[in-house]
């Protein structure tokens, strides 16, 4: 369970989605679960969530039964009703009796095991579910919007309808009503039951008409109802004569109160009209009235109900007066709600006070005192995806929240008094706020970007709408930051000049420089600084973050490609890039620069969609800028255990190298980076993680942000699990299965319609990556505008769901559409073409047998034609008429031929009659819609521009008509084309339509015609056909389209664009971007022909790494050879074969190789022997060319080959130790002795650092076949005066021994076999050489010898018996006299110094921390147990007593700390700067081996005093306690200081 949490808002719209117990825990719906909340006067705290339904909640209730208040029930749109044990949080039972959408529920309060539910459709259903029974009841056929079981009939159930019907049934007479309340005009919203039985006389005033004059005070008007208004069914009431009140609450303004024994309304109380108080609203949303009523248990004569816009009247029922009612909160401003109220619930708690809980639109949770009619607390919700987190580094404690609900919520998480102090902001967002961050500097100033690209700033502290950046991004805002400024940006002059501007990045790639002081001017893209200050022609990849160091000198951007380019301040110079992903960044943050180690600071995490956190140790470059941008492809730790895309990462303020990481599958994952080991997971979301912050005041607590629109604050130490669930994709894949099904079908049609030409819709998903980083807005439903939820409840239900069956029928009447739906009812399948050629046959045959009637062309000239059909004496008459016109020259009167009722003789008479007849006829035709018939008549009589202008308005353009338009004209016929290009382009014939507008040598127009429907290789052929080939059109589209097919994952056909549009560069990076071998090859063959040397060289090496990590050589060899530049990694894969194949035969490898070199094996006189022979013959490495070896070296030396942990895979290790082995050698062959003994400590500090003894013994065997004596050989060629080297040597020294010293005891501890004095004198004088003191620095520790006693028992007092007995053992004995002896040299005094003070200095800084924890908490007034204070406290160092935890004070501790530091810095620098077996250890293990075996006293006497002198840990103390008891000397013992 979280310490704290923001939950998800209650549904809207619904009757009673929300109740209390008597216990005072409290339940709502919100989304498709149940929150429960533990209530009390002062606050009020999450207990937990009750998870089942798949959809929205629509109806929650508890049972009021004594005993039984942990039992609830819930109703959702998913058609079930679901019993819960809320304090066990599980379902019970549940039912499906509904076939409807559930609208009202309600837990009988008389009926221990009644759950009574009611639909859109009428039907009540009552559920005993102890018995698992149901009965339906359907009393009207309405939509019921709320029901109510009596708290004093058992039987009785009030029921509010959508038309303001109100019923009371009673259901031990099955479907009969007992009354019928008429009196509301529109929807019911709520009903309440009076808590005290019968029906005393309520006040009311006279009815109108009586006296009186009701219209003087409109905000109050109590009504008689009369009698006409209600029926009443005399003698049901049955043994209830006394009856009860009923409240009820309507869309028409009113509250009614109603008496059940009368079967009458007896009062009405309408909703007075208030000015709006509190908080602002958006004046632009539209909102609806919704009147709930509850009626407090404790208070019978008062009734509570909401008003216009979310304020809640208390109405005394009793009181006489105009004005009834008393506004609750009215003491002071702000604390009622600021829209409409849903639901209230009251409940007694802590000494009878009753409570009222209010639920709203405004996404708050209020509390009121029924007493004083004022809110005690106030718990905010979130109606949307939490997308981002940021805690003010200037006011500690403010966390900021932007959510997917157009708002921004600031939380004053350090709040004593009210643990959810929250302030909201909305003014100027209007979409989901996707990112946010505050000023560095400035308090109160917090930085926003939103989902359609929007940028501002808000004043937190103020009541000033935000500024607005005038620069929109075109696309979703992914991060906003501040950092310092960059060219060309400039604050005014030098008196007003600042140093911070804010960044923005968004998902077109493109990271935008606003002035924080002039949004309105126009920001800079920081991509022409980036090519003008490295030179960069190619394309940049689209970037998707950014980060800038803490410092504010370097900036680190996220690409699409996966890579992490690092840029240097001001001027954005490139130092280096990041290769490790493959995949979009997500996220990139930089370690903050207060740790104890000053290395941590140049740590950069970063996730990206493969689920795995690559942290990156960039001090080198940082620090020794190179002249040329370096390529990183090896990370300094890589944090595994996330299965999906990792979508936010922070570290720990309070921590050295603490990592919190979120991500899709749904857990937020912390890490130790520097052991590389998971610390703790945390899985109490129920959906995707999006944002992650650390608390900046408690290390142990961490803020998580998801799309189960909630914010948890949980603790680090309380987490049962340690790694992420193995194989989980993410905890909601489940639920989108079931709720995008309908999305994929839409999403196919987008895609048949997109491949005919149409322009993709917006928003529109061509490729997994390219939904960007977080996917804003997937499935965030109950996030969308108010505006839209209102329209959809002012609809109705039935409307809701008849919108999508509409919108698809409407765009299945598109061709494409069709063909989709017909595969849909073919099961989703092809069409299928089996059997074609039998059914032409069938239909040939079903024609040969059916005669089929030729039909009759239409007549051209309909009209005159009919008119030749008429009667034989009308014709007659015709052919005199005809005669009349034709001779003698003289009309019969109102005859006009070719018009009217002689239309018939427009034939037969002259061109003008015709003309007439043609113009009726066409007419007609245009009437009757047959326009081609018109067209056609308009031709016949010459008109042209006629014809075509008809053609044109009508949209009957044929080719014919086009072909024949230059016969009226130039620019007719251009005008003819175009209007056909247009008619075209609609039936999405967009070929003809551009190959018709280069009739009229309009190419280019030709060619966007095609570009705008994504016709690119039909355009491009155009182009390429009729254009120039310098045009920069042709470029454009090539261009255009590889963009498009780079995201579809076309990769190679999109290369081919990039270089056909002399993209080169591009051209290789997409080609890289599947990232599989085949591809990275032949990415880097392009890169290599083309001239892109250094692309060349990276891809080279990754593809050659990807061959490596599958152990196939030769390939990876083969591709290494193409680089001349990679010579120095095939010597590095080189050496790594050769030690795979020098360790194939030990328990280390348990995999097989691919492929391998058949070089040589490996020769007895050591491994860099046998090495240096392969380079020699493979490579042609030479000793004498210097030149070439220090250049090899400093290639390799480049690489990132950070330190291991535990947790290193065995073959990254080898890898590792490949890198050491290779600079060893090259240092080796150019004779720099000094390099090459601290390449050979590297390897072996490394084998130790992993816990890798085993590899460590093989290694040692390898570089030193002969032991100490092989090191003794490099130290002769050493510089005696360098110190550096000589230290180097000695730490090689001291490592062998310390693997000899464990070995030793090993064998001892089995055969228990004494060794002589006399053997290890023997010894000693063979091993002499290796013994001589050099001073006081000899890691053999002359100071302890001066200092120890002499002791009876020495070397020189051996008696004979001894001496003759030490001549009659074998010769193995003296070899293992001499280990012993060698082991001298792991004790090393100013090591052990070393080591004592760097853990003296880490116990006191652990002290330290705990000690600033506590008094964190007890400043926060949180007193909790912590678990590692209280083993600190326990772990008290013995050499600390005087600073106890009882004593220890903060100077005191700091004062420790800067002791330490003294004695740190007088240690010599060459002591501190190798790795050194731990002297302790050593002590331990020969003391602890003295006791079986005789180990020289003057060796146990040395273990023994540095053991007494630095072991001041209480580990330490408590390990040697058995070893340091007095002996025969008395001398050597521990005193308790």
């Amino acid at each position: 369970m979280p310490e704290r949490l923001l939950p998800a808002s209650p549904n809207w719209y619904c009757s009673r989605s929300s109740d209390a117990n008597a216990k005072g825990v409290f339940g709502f719906g919100a989304k498709n679960s149940v929150y429960l909340i533990s209530i009390t006067s002062s606050s009020p705290v999450v207990v937990g969530e009750l998870i089942g339904h798949r959809e929205r909640v629509s109806g929650f209730t508890f049972c009021h039964y004594l005993g039984q208040e942990d039992l609830c029930a819930s109703s959702s749109d998913d058609g079930t009703v679901k019993i819960w044990d809320c304090e066990r949080k599980i379902m019970l039972k549940e039912h499906r009796a509904h076939q409807s959408t559930i609208t009202a529920l309600h837990w009988s309060p008389l009926e221990k095991d009644l759950v009574v539910s009611g639909d859109e459709k009428g039907v009540v259903v009552c559920y005993w579910h102890n018995r698992n029974d149901t009965q339906s009841f359907f009393p009207e056929p309405r939509n019921v919007f709320c029901l109510s079981c009596s708290p004093h009939n058992e039987n009785y159930i009030a029921v509010g309808y959508k038309d303001g019907m109100i019923i009371v049934i009673d259901i031990s007479k099955k479907n009969e009503v007992v009354h019928r309340l008429r009196g509301h005009d529109d929807e019911v919203h709520a009903l309440a039951w009076c808590p005290e039985p019968g029906e005393e006389a309520l006040h009311s005033r006279p009815e109108e008409g009586t006296g009186g004059n009701p219209l003087q005070d409109r905000s109050t008007t109590l009504i008689l109802e009369c009698p006409e208004l209600t029926e009443v069914n005399n003698g049901l009431l049955g043994g209830c004569e006394r009856g009860c009140y009923l409240a009820s609450g309507s869309k028409d303004q009113t509250v009614r109160v109603w008496s059940t024994a009368k079967g009458k309304g007896v009062m009405t109380l309408k909703l007075p009209f208030l000015k709006r108080r509190g908080a602002g609203v958006d004046p632009g949303v539209k909102e609806r009235l919704w009147l709930t009523v509850n009626w407090p248990k404790g208070h019978p004569t008062h009734i509570v109900s909401s008003c216009f816009g979310g304020e809640l009247l208390s109405w005394d029922l009793m009181k006489n007066g105009k004005q009834k009612w008393t506004l609750l909160g009215s003491a002071s401003e702000g604390q009622t709600h600021s829209r409409i109220v849903f639901n209230m619930t009251s409940v007694c708690v802590e000494d009878n006070r009753e409570l009222l809980i209010s639920i709203s639109m405004d996404r708050e949770i209020k509390c009121w005192d029924l007493s004083t009619l004022e809110c005690c607390w106030t718990l905010p919700s979130l109606g949307g995806f939490v997308y981002a987190l940021t805690f003010s580094p200037v006011d500690t404690g403010s966390l900021a929240v932007g959510v997917g609900d157009n708002m921004i919520r600031v939380w004053s998480t350090l709040s004593i008094q009210n643990k959810h102090d929250t302030k909201t902001f909305w003014q100027g967002i209007k979409s989901k706020v996707t990112a946010l961050s505050w000023h560095t500097l400035k308090e109160g100033s917090l930085a926003f970007g939103t989902d359609d690209g929007k940028v501002g700033i808000y004043e937190a502290y103020s009541n000033k709408p935000p500024q607005i950046s005038s620069t929109y991004h075109r696309k979703t805002v992914y991060t906003v930051a501040w950092g310092p400024p960059i060219p060309p940006l400039t604050f005014g002059g030098d008196g007003d000049k600042l140093s911070v501007a804010l960044y923005s990045c968004a998902g077109e790639g493109v990271i935008f420089q606003h002035n924080p002081w002039k949004l309105a001017g126009e920001a800079s893209d920081i991509d022409k600084v980036i090519r003008d200050t490295n030179g960069i022609k190619h394309k940049l990849s689209p970037h998707t973050d950014l980060s800038w160091k803490p410092d504010g000198k370097i900036l680190a951007i996220g690409n699409e490609d996966g890579s992490v380019d690092v840029f240097q301040a001001p001027n954005l110079k490139l130092l280096c890039t990041i290769q490790q992903h493959h995949k979009i960044i997500n996220v990139i943050c930089w370690h903050h620069e207060h740790g104890s180690q000053s290395d941590l600071g140049y740590l950069i995490a970063s996730g990206s969609s493969n689920a795995i956190v690559y942290v990156h140790n960039l001090k080198t470059v940082i620090e020794s800028p190179p002249e040329s941008p370096a390529l990183i492809t090896e990370p300094y730790r890589s944090l595994v255990g996330h299965t999906a895309k990792i979508t936010s990462l922070a570290w720990s303020p309070h921590h050295d190298g603490r990592l919190v990481s979120v991500c899709y599958d749904g857990t937020a994952q912390v890490w130790d980076v520097p052991q590389e080991e998971a610390v703790c997971n945390y899985r109490g979301h129920k959906g995707r993680l999006l944002c992650v912050q650390w608390s900046p005041v408690d290390p142990d607590v961490v803020w998580t942000g998801g799309d189960d629109f909630t914010v948890q604050e949980w603790a680090v130490s309380k987490q049962e699990h340690t790694k992420p669930p193995k194989g989980k994709k993410g905890i909601d894949l489940e639920k989108k299965r079931s709720s995008q099904q309908k999305v994929k079908a839409k999403k196919k049609k987008k895609q048949m319609t997109s491949k005919a030409g149409s322009k993709p819709q917006d928003g529109e998903v061509t490729n997994g990556e390219g939904e960007g980083r977080h996917s804003v807005g997937l499935e965030e439903g109950p996030s969308d505008l108010e505006e839209e939820e209102e329209k959809e409840r002012e609809a109705g239900p039935q409307a809701t769901m008849s919108t999508p069956i509409a919108a698809a029928s409407k765009e299945s009447n598109r061709p494409v559409d069709r063909i989709v739906s017909e595969k849909i009812q073919n099961g989703g399948k092809a069409f299928a073409f089996v059997k074609r050629e039998v059914v032409k046959e069938e239909r040939k045959r079903e024609k040969q047998e059916i005669p089929v009637k030729k039909r009759k062309p239409r007549s051209l000239l309909p009209l005159s034609t009919t008119m030749d059909h008429r009667p034989k004496e009308e014709l007659q008459q015709d052919c005199l008429t005809l005669a009349a016109i034709r001779h003698s020259k003289v009309l019969p009167s109102q005859c006009v031929p070719g018009s009217g009722d002689h239309i018939q003789l427009g034939l037969f008479g002259d061109r003008k009659a015709l003309y007439r007849m043609f113009e009726e006829e066409g007419k007609s035709h245009i009437e009757g819609g047959h326009y081609d018939s018109a067209i056609y008549l308009l031709l016949w009589k010459g008109d042209i521009t006629g014809a075509l202008q008809m053609a044109t308005e009508k949209g009957e353009l044929t080719d014919h008509l086009v072909s024949i338009a230059p016969m009226a004209g130039y620019q007719v016929w251009s005008r003819t084309v175009e209007a056909f290009v247009k008619q075209l382009c609609f039936q999405e014939q967009f070929v003809k339509a551009a190959s018709y507008l280069l009739s009229i040598h309009k190419v280019y127009e030709a060619v966007e015609l095609l570009r705008s429907r994504q016709l690119y290789r039909e355009a491009i052929a155009l182009s390429k056909a009729r254009l120039c080939p310098e045009d920069p059109v042709l470029k454009d589209l090539y261009t255009a389209w590889a963009a498009i097919l780079e995201k579809d994952g076309h990769y190679s056909t999109a290369a081919k664009c990039y270089l056909a549009a002399d993209s080169a560069f591009d051209a290789a990076k997409v080609i890289a971007k599947k990232g599989d071998v085949v591809s990275l090859r032949a990415a880097a063959e392009l890169a290599l022909i083309v001239g892109e040397k250094d692309l060349s060289h990276s891809l080279s090496l990754r593809c050659a790494k990807e061959l490596l990590s599958v152990q196939d050589w030769l390939a990876a060899q083969e591709v290494l050879q193409t680089q001349e530049s990679l010579l120095g990694h095939q010597l590095l894969f080189c050496t790594n074969e050769l030690l795979w194949k020098s360790l194939a035969d030990t328990a280390l490898i348990t995999w097989s190789s691919t492929s391998a070199h058949s070089w040589m094996a490996i020769a007895d006189d050591g491994f860099l022997t046998a090495v240096s022979e392969v380079w020699v013959k493979e490579f042609g490495i030479s000793p004498i060319d210097s030149e070439k070896l220090k250049l090899l070296h400093q290639q390799l030396k480049s690489m990132e080959n950070p330190p291991a942990t535990v947790n290193v895979p065995i073959k990254q290790l080898l890898f590792h130790l490949s890198v050491d082995l290779t600079l060893t050698l090259l240092s080796a062959l150019a004779g720099s002795w000094g390099e090459m003994l601290e390449e050979m400590l590297c390897a072996l500090s490394r084998c130790r650092d992993t816990g890798h003894f085993i590899l460590m013994k093989e290694i040692c065997g390898l570089l030193f076949p002969k032991g100490t004596e092989s090191i003794s050989n490099f130290k002769g060629k050493l510089d005696l005066t360098d110190e550096k080297s000589i230290s180097a040597a000695q730490s090689l020294e001291a490592f062998i021994c310390y693997l000899k010293l464990y070995e030793l005891w090993w064998t001892s501890s089995s055969e228990h076999t004494p060794l002589l004095p006399e053997e290890t004198i023997a010894a000693s004088t063979a091993a002499s050489h290796n013994d001589e003191p050099n001073g006081p620095d000899h890691i053999g520790g002359a100071g302890a010898e001066d200092e120890a006693p002499d002791d009876e028992c020495s070397a020189k007092e051996i008696p004979d018996v001894l001496a003759s007995a030490a001549e009659q053992e074998k010769p193995e004995r003296l070899e293992k006299a001499q280990c012993v002896l060698t082991c001298k040299a792991c004790l090393s005094e100013p090591h052990a110094m070393l080591q004592a003070c760097e853990r003296a200095k880490a116990e006191v800084q652990h002290r330290l921390s705990n000690m600033v924890y506590h008094h964190l908490k007890n400043q926060g007034d949180q007193h909790k147990d912590h678990p590692a204070a209280t083993q600190t406290e326990n772990d008290t160092p013995a050499s600390e007593p005087a600073l106890s935890e009882e004593h220890a004070s903060l100077p005191s501790l700091i004062a420790l700390v800067s002791e330490h530091n003294k004695q740190l810095a007088e240690i010599p620098e060459h002591v501190k700067e190798h790795p050194f077996p731990d002297v302790m250890e050593c002590c331990l293990i020969l003391l602890h081996m003295a006791r079986t075996s005789e180990i020289p006293v003057d060796l146990q006497k040395e273990a023994l005093a540095l053991v007494q002198k630095y072991g001041t840990t209480h580990a330490l103390r408590k390990a040697c306690q058995k070893f340091l008891t007095p002996d025969c000397t008395g001398e050597v013992q521990c005193t308790e200081d």
